[in-house]
């Protein structure tokens, strides 16, 4: 029916609010003590099949990725958050992990853009793999970066990457 998306996109923005410090926090500074690894065996943002290799890498080599990576389960409660993220967004594992992504972490992301694709894609039982020019916003400076969303049918965990340009 007509009006049924803008139903479901109102049931992302009905979930419990919270205080937030923003978008994925702070506004992003360059880094010259990054914790990120320039290794070529690791894979790249644009990687084909990233999904199954994120899900393979232990936490060590998570937080050694050269861009940021957030993992939610379907319950969209945080569940992995890598170094980069978190040095890039300011916000410390401990005030990410166990909330919930969409309603808490990254409001900025509540919309059909992101939030909505990953319902649609689990509704239909289809794999997502997307990448789009976004911007981070909510208290802080308007951010523009390339998200990736992640999601497949059999695989728990689902992933947004976010690649600060």
């Amino acid at each position: 029916a007509k009006g049924e998306p803008f139903r479901e996109f109102e049931s992302h923005r009905l979930r419990q609010q919270a205080p937030t410090p923003g978008c994925l926090g702070r506004s992003p500074r360059r880094q010259s003590g990054s914790t990120a690894v320039n290794d070529a065996s690791l894979p790249g943002f644009d990687q084909p099949d990233l999904l199954a290799s994120l899900e393979a890498m232990d936490d060590t080599t998570l937080d050694a990725l050269g861009f940021g990576v957030i993992g939610f389960r379907p319950d969209t409660v945080v569940c992995r958050y890598n170094a980069y993220e978190s040095q890039a967004a300011g916000l410390s594992p401990s005030r990410v992990l166990g909330l919930p992504l969409f309603s808490v972490v990254a409001q900025c992301m509540n919309n059909f853009l992101v939030a909505q694709r990953f319902d649609d894609a689990a509704e239909a039982g289809q794999s997502l793999d997307a990448s789009i020019d976004f911007v981070l916003t909510l208290r802080m400076r308007p951010t523009p970066v390339r998200l990736r969303l992640l999601a497949a049918p059999g695989v728990e965990r689902r992933y947004v990457l976010i690649l600060r340009r």
